[in-house]
């Protein structure tokens, strides 16, 4: 099933050019019928995808979209919109950062399936660090398996400049302990945004991404 026409990239490639209130007022039914309907209905197809792979997920398409509305309030960059259309579909809903989930940013540049540990509280990455820490052998076959690092990009998340010294032995074997966060994405060209194949496309993008997922969360809860 198709999802979307070339509008829905035609619509943020103008939008580039035009972001402004007043140009996007006068295309707010191009954006209801190009972007939001088609990009909830395929969410919500998304979610019940992999709700049959994960019965945690519970969740509705607006529960899971992210606004096209930016916040500015903090920001050096005041234009107001998006340029992008994004959800998370995640175990702990859409304000859970932590637990390893589906994050899906379409944009006219590219698609991206991200995943991982996003945000960890202190108690949380300690835990992943002390997890990674007792199987080295089993991180290290999760994030070199040869289809994983095919399809997606290594371990990503600020590091602290200083890790505690009981991780310094396990840094020196396993860099990325020194992470704050841990997440990865695999990047598809825009032209999958209108392939009749799109989901199950990004459902077999899931499935290679599980055993990662499983193991930060896993982690996480130890």
């Amino acid at each position: 099933m198709a999802y979307f026409t070339k509008d829905f990239i035609g619509f943020f490639k103008d939008l580039a050019g035009n972001n402004n209130r007043d140009w996007f007022t006068e295309n707010k039914k191009r954006y209801e019928e190009s972007v939001k309907k088609p990009f909830e209905l395929f969410i919500e197809d998304m979610i019940t995808h992999l709700s049959k792979e994960d019965t945690r997920i519970n969740m509705s398409a607006k529960e899971s979209v992210f606004r096209i509305y930016r916040d500015v309030r903090f920001s050096k960059d005041k234009t107001p919109y998006k340029i992008s259309a994004s959800a998370l579909i995640s175990p702990g809903g859409k304000k859970d950062k932590s637990t390893p989930g589906v994050y899906l940013e379409f944009n006219p540049e590219h698609v991206r399936f991200y995943s991982g540990s996003h945000v960890l509280e202190k108690d949380q990455l300690h835990h992943v660090r002390s997890y990674i820490a007792e199987n080295l052998k089993a991180f290290d076959k999760v994030i070199s398996e040869k289809e994983f690092s095919n399809h997606f990009s290594e371990i990503l998340g600020d590091q602290h400049k200083r890790i505690p010294p009981e991780f310094q032995k396990a840094f020196e074997q396993q860099p990325l302990i020194a992470n704050k966060a841990f997440y990865f994405y695999a990047q598809f060209k825009p032209s999958i945004i209108t392939d009749p194949k799109l989901v199950d496309k990004l459902m077999d993008t899931y499935r290679i991404a599980k055993p990662a997922m499983n193991f930060f969360e896993t982690a996480m809860r130890s």
